[in-house]
């Protein structure tokens, strides 16, 4: 009979636990990036401090927040999940700490890479991806598990969005990147939030068979999005406005259907639905700017903050529960984190339309984003770093 962990076993934290799970190391990294980025950026664009960028300055804020920021969480989530859903052999010890190293060489590389050789500041940044779809691919080909490769196509096309905004520094890559990680939250977003509200409706006995999930629905709506991110890329401005329509329309008609007002007493599971809502909202912004003039970067930062960073915060407090073996109850103070997380975006947006000054609703969002980041890295960062108490891997 295998002996039960002690308390001081279970609850030890310690560094080396995290690289025992992907989640750990790229969550807790994430985290931390999120509350230094933005305040550097703030600073930087103020002249409070003028960091050795080894890209110019609003070039480097949109990479680090896309290309770092999502990256670690990307790489935190598949190559967790890759391993459920394929039954193979985590990546942990050294090779995760291998990997975990090029992450943290491209931020350094960037924030302080002024003066480098251009060759090695991408090579660095552009390999980290490839290796995360390599990590992922592998098992998913062992597993025959093809209904994954859409998850690879994406990943593949928002690395070569990367490629485009590193070598050309063209804002127009960034703009499409953002349109891949909407893509990754259609597939991801589209498969687990229906998922976790009927388990949930099940549960309390409640009427789960209310949630409708259209699979033919559900592929539409992302070769709409791939088809958006090229129109947008070749500039086709007339046809990616009306392809953000459509795109943001067939979002719509999916949320729709995971019925989320359901799940309305259950944080865990309203934050995801009201940030996939982020992604049509994102959508019609995106096509009221290439068709009536709106500003760009109201829908760029509706998707970013909202859809991508706000989905991304309710998936890390979710994961980071059930994975360490934890009751999926969230922290005190996580609830609070939700909304604030959310009215960062919102008045980013409205500060875009310029409803709200510049600087107060920079300032404001700006502290919203840390609150929300912070009070994650207070309430989880034990969690993280701990084992599970059961003793199990995880």
């Amino acid at each position: 009979m295998p002996a039960i962990p002690t308390t001081s076993q279970t609850e030890a934290a310690s560094v080396s636990q995290l690289f025992s799970y992907p989640f750990r190391i790229f969550f807790l990294s994430m985290t931390v990036l999120a509350l230094l980025a933005i305040p550097l950026w703030i600073m930087q664009v103020n002249g409070v401090i003028s960091l050795p960028l080894a890209l110019p300055g609003l070039f480097w804020h949109q990479h680090e927040m896309l290309f770092g920021f999502l990256s670690a969480g990307i790489a935190g989530f598949l190559l967790t999940a890759v391993c459920v859903w394929t039954q193979t052999e985590r990546t942990y010890g050294t090779r995760l700490v291998l990997l975990w190293g090029v992450w943290l060489a491209g931020r350094l590389l960037l924030a302080f890479g002024a003066g480098l050789p251009d060759w090695l500041v991408h090579t660095v940044n552009l390999a980290f991806l490839p290796l995360v779809m390599l990590d992922a691919g592998w098992r998913i080909w062992r597993a025959r598990q093809k209904r994954q490769l859409l998850i690879l196509l994406v990943l593949g096309l928002l690395w070569l969005m990367q490629i485009g905004f590193v070598t050309q520094l063209d804002m127009t890559f960034s703009y499409g990147a953002l349109i891949m990680a909407m893509a990754l939250i259609s597939i991801i977003g589209g498969r687990i939030t229906p998922a976790f509200t009927t388990g949930w409706l099940h549960q309390r006995g409640l009427d789960s068979a209310a949630v409708k999930t259209v699979p033919a629905l559900d592929m539409t709506t992302l070769f709409s999005l791939i088809l958006l991110m090229v129109s947008l890329v070749t500039g086709w401005q007339t046809v990616t406005g009306v392809l953000a329509i459509v795109a943001g329309t067939l979002m719509l008609v999916r949320l729709a259907g995971w019925k989320g007002w359901l799940v309305r007493k259950e944080p865990l599971l309203w934050i995801l639905h009201l940030s996939i809502l982020w992604v049509p909202v994102a959508l019609f912004l995106l096509a009221g700017t290439l068709l009536a003039g709106w500003p760009s970067n109201a829908w760029s930062h509706a998707a970013g903050t909202g859809a991508v960073a706000c989905l991304i915060f309710g998936v890390i407090a979710r994961v980071s529960l059930g994975h360490t073996g934890r009751p999926l109850v969230l922290p005190t103070g996580m609830v609070t984190a939700f909304i604030a997380i959310h009215l960062a975006a919102l008045i980013r947006v409205l500060t875009a339309f310029e409803v709200i000054s510049w600087h107060p609703g920079i300032s404001a969002s700006a502290l919203l984003w840390l609150f929300a980041f912070g009070m994650f890295l207070f309430r989880y960062t034990r969690v993280l770093a701990s084992p599970r108490p059961d003793g199990r891997d995880g």
